[in-house]
């Protein structure tokens, strides 16, 4: 995946201190994060800038590579609440957004709130739960909101679904219908780590360290939900020229041209997209969004979005590859 640390950032350019408190929270939630989860930075700055673009996170990996712990840890570094929901093939869909109970005492049915009312909710192995199970979630993804018996009922802001998947090769998984996958403003990759890495977990784990306790790993909060907010509100102030958006436009064409291609980025990937490369501008320090922005975020957001032909499957060829060479055909604006 790319790995958005290595991207260069420059100094802030708004001259507002609660702006560049802001940011240097944001950093400093990497570090916090840090402490739990050894490597994977370029997930941890995913996550959070799905938050500033007030969407939503896939993550996948083979089962052992930190994805549940990396999410927990983000939401103590947050100070947000958190619910998981280990999803299984028996699951229902309204063990995850509530249901009507029915209370003897008075005499009516009441709504017991389901575990998607919260900040963020860890929507753990969501590719072992079937399609109907999981295509519950769609209205709370996307209006922000769950509807049982005909009322609506709102979720707290922020919202984000962290879901995680194994690779659908493993056996017990269902393929996430297209409609869910477009609704994930990212997907995130996360490898296996690399030797260093893994023996700094080994060493973290033989001096004490247990994943079930963060407070004692000194993950603390550094942000809170109202800084977040505040976070959001600047991020929507950044600024994208005509030039960038004919940029991402001439960008999704290509993938639909593409031979290799049965289902090519559609309108939404374009605005998820944007969204997102506004986020990584702030983040950066700009207030104006840049074609490197864009090209650092394409392939998490665009990964999920594009269904290659049968016969480019089998010849052993990836999404990742048709968008990078998307990249490399496309002009880029000077």
């Amino acid at each position: 995946m790319t790995d958005y640390t290595e991207a260069t950032a420059s100094e802030p350019t708004a001259s507002e201190p609660t702006v560049t408190d802001l940011r240097a929270k944001l950093v400093a939630v990497r570090s916090e994060v840090g402490k739990a989860v050894v490597g994977q930075s370029g997930a941890v700055t995913g996550l959070i800038i799905a938050l500033l673009a007030r969407g939503h996170v896939l993550l996948e990996g083979v089962p052992g590579v930190a994805k549940t712990l990396l999410v927990r840890a983000l939401s103590q570094a947050l100070d947000l609440d958190t619910k998981r929901v280990q999803f299984t093939p028996d699951l229902m869909p309204g063990d995850v957004t509530g249901s009507l109970i029915y209370d003897a005492h008075a005499g009516e049915f009441e709504f017991r709130a389901g575990p998607v009312f919260t900040n963020i909710l860890l929507a753990d192995e969501i590719n072992r739960t079937p399609p109907k199970t999981q295509s519950a979630l769609l209205e709370a993804m996307e209006e922000r909101q769950v509807s049982v018996d005909g009322v609506s009922r709102p979720v707290p802001e922020p919202f984000i679904v962290a879901a995680t998947q194994n690779p659908i090769e493993y056996e017990g998984t269902y393929s996430l219908p297209e409609a869910q996958l477009d609704r994930f403003l990212l997907k995130l990759v996360l490898d296996v780590p690399e030797r260093d890495d893994e023996i700094e977990v080994l060493r973290r784990h033989a001096t004490g360290f247990s994943p079930r306790d963060l407070a004692a790993a000194g993950v603390t909060a550094v942000l809170d939900s109202d800084d977040l907010a505040r976070a959001q509100q600047e991020v929507a102030k950044v600024t994208v020229g005509v030039d960038v958006l004919a940029y991402v436009v001439d960008l999704a064409r290509a993938t639909r041209q593409s031979p290799s291609v049965k289902l090519g980025v559609s309108p939404r990937g374009t605005t998820a997209l944007l969204a997102a490369a506004k986020a990584w501008a702030w983040l950066s320090g700009y207030d104006f969004v840049t074609p490197d922005h864009v090209q650092a975020m394409l392939l998490s957001v665009w990964r999920h979005r594009v269904q290659l032909r049968p016969e480019a499957e089998l010849e052993g060829v990836a999404v990742d590859m048709i968008l990078a060479s998307v990249m490399q055909q496309v002009q880029v604006p000077i």
